[in-house]
């Protein structure tokens, strides 16, 4: 979450408590991944909270490094295998659920490059205006920023589920408004909208509530 560390742990706490009562709501172990995703995305933002108060006073010191490489390996190598994992265990259509998993197949791809780049490559992470700009070695190529578009909000738009397309347009509008205008920063724009789209996932569930469909 840009703009300051309150934003960012404030986002947390109502993640985790969307999070945590979706899962009270899930009727199979199927819908488990998606009810928790406002979990991985709260403690996404709460470890940007930690970076917006340690990087004033230790840029280079061992928790900023730590956190930093939290935050990219679960927003850079995390996500693109997650969503489709997450939304394939829940469509019920046999021909969804094959683009899906063609999806996942390139979200695994996509993830493990992201995580190899930034294991082995130079991390750097820096306050710029009233953002957290993240930095991986060199910039990647735009091919590789599409397949991580692709393998994670695709499969979300291509679920018969209404509030789950509802994510993937979400998540989608937002990589192209935080690729716009914040360019470096757009790992952690983006995030802003997909902490916003949580509220989605608990009105999925509540909506399906006692309603015993995976």
């Amino acid at each position: 979450m840009c703009f300051s560390p309150l934003a960012s742990f404030s986002t947390a706490a109502l993640a985790a408590v969307v999070g945590g009562v979706a899962l009270t709501r899930i009727t199979h172990w199927r819908q488990a991944p998606l009810a928790a995703m406002p979990l991985v995305l709260g403690a996404q933002q709460a470890i940007e909270g930690g970076l917006w108060l340690t990087l004033p006073v230790a840029p280079h010191g061992a928790l900023t490094a730590a956190l930093t490489l939290g935050y990219l390996v679960i927003g850079g190598a995390l996500w693109p295998v997650y969503a489709p994992l997450a939304a394939g265990l829940v469509e019920p259509h046999p021909p969804r659920r094959g683009l899906i998993a063609l999806c996942l197949a390139l979200g695994v791809g996509v993830g493990a490059y992201m995580l190899w780049a930034i294991l082995t490559g130079p991390r750097d992470v820096a306050i710029v205006g009233r953002c957290i700009a993240y930095g991986v070695g060199e910039r990647h190529s735009v091919p590789v920023a599409l397949a991580y578009l692709a393998a994670t909000a695709l499969p979300l738009i291509l679920s018969s589920r209404r509030a789950i397309r509802l994510l993937g347009v979400i998540a989608l509008v937002g990589f192209a408004v935080a690729v716009a205008f914040y360019v470096r920063a757009f790992l952690s724009v983006w995030c802003f909208f997909a902490a916003a789209a949580s509220v989605v996932i608990l009105a999925h569930f509540t909506a399906s509530r006692g309603r015993a469909e995976c």
